[in-house]
């Protein structure tokens, strides 16, 4: 059995390379997966990739199994889909998610893989951990029957909370962006859709995901008073201004922050494995199709993350394929 692998390092900001490793044999608590599928977590990757972590979120940021240190050189990545190729029998030939950074193949414990239930489709099942982004943001927004929502920002984890609110009995969920593409997203995954300046307002509950101030500010003005934002936008080290005269304080609106690093403290009750194992459950719709928007061969993936992070490369999520890497 070959246990030759390659994988992907930021160099350098703005700089990528697929690297050559030399895998270690699988201890007897181990696994060795052989990578099928992995994605491109845009919002977050490009950050990284540009080298826009700030130093204060080095240890926050830090992935699960992540080589070396922000800002580079640094193996990073966090959704990966393969199959099993040597550990327990009971996971021995089993298509499997890991938090894992993009590459070829790798070993890990056996209990930080999840098995993918046989209704998701393996390269689906890679929108695993922005799935559980957003089921820690619902567990953090608790949305009640009936409330108004929406959702500005149409990136990756905009959308699965959107696709996720669909399910809500009672719930209109509108999803807002800027950019009119959007729209068929949201039909796919069966929201309303508005430009931010045509977007309904006296929303009890706006779920912000657009990383930028102007989405901010927009998603304080559709709340009704009393109304929530909630804040799922990671910035990296750009500042962010608001306005917060005028109604913010009449109204009394509130910004509560939410994190996919913690478990939601209204779910104490749930672990990590959980909340993953229940991502992965609901990923069994097939409208989060709709979330993946391109692929490229491993191979490309340098050149993938460079287009990405300038813009020149739309992209919700984008899927890298191992097959003859």
């Amino acid at each position: 059995m070959t246990r030759d692998a390659r994988a992907f390092w930021l160099r350098a900001p703005g700089e990528g390379e697929i690297r050559s490793v030399t895998l270690p044999a699988p201890g007897p608590d181990e696994v060795l997966v052989r990578t099928r599928y992995s994605g491109v977590s845009r919002g977050t990757e490009t950050l990284v990739f540009a080298g826009r972590v700030p130093a204060d979120q080095y240890a926050t940021m830090r992935a699960p199994f992540q080589e070396g240190d922000f800002p580079a050189p640094v193996k990073y990545g966090y959704l990966s889909v393969g199959e099993v190729e040597e550990g327990p029998d009971a996971l021995r030939g089993r298509t499997v998610f890991c938090l894992h950074p993009h590459q070829s193949a790798y070993v890990v414990p056996a209990d930080a893989v999840v098995v993918v239930p046989e209704a998701v489709p393996a390269a689906r099942a890679v929108l695993a951990g922005t799935v559980e982004t957003a089921v820690n943001a619902l567990w953090d927004a608790a949305p009640l029957v009936g409330d108004r929502v929406t959702v500005v920002g149409g990136g990756m984890v905009g959308c699965s909370v959107a696709a996720l609110l669909a399910r809500f009995p009672g719930v209109r969920t509108e999803l807002v962006d800027a950019d009119p593409a959007r729209a068929g997203v949201a039909a796919a995954l069966g929201v309303d859709f508005a430009l931010p300046a045509d977007a309904a307002v006296g929303r009890d509950l706006v779920v912000h995901a657009s990383a930028s101030a102007d989405g901010l500010q927009r998603s304080l003005e559709l709340l009704r008073p009393e109304g929530t934002v909630l804040e799922l936008s990671w910035y990296g080290d750009r500042p962010v201004t608001l306005s917060l005269g005028g109604a913010f304080h009449s109204r009394r609106l509130r910004i509560q922050s939410s994190q996919v690093g913690t478990v939601s403290p209204r779910r104490a009750d749930r672990s990590y494995a959980d909340r993953l194992a229940l991502a992965l459950d609901l990923l069994a719709e097939p409208t989060f199709d709709a979330l993946l928007t391109g692929r490229s061969r491993f191979a490309e993936l340098p050149d993938v993350l460079d287009r990405l992070s300038t813009g020149r490369l739309p992209a919700l999520c984008h899927l890298i394929t191992y097959d003859g890497e």
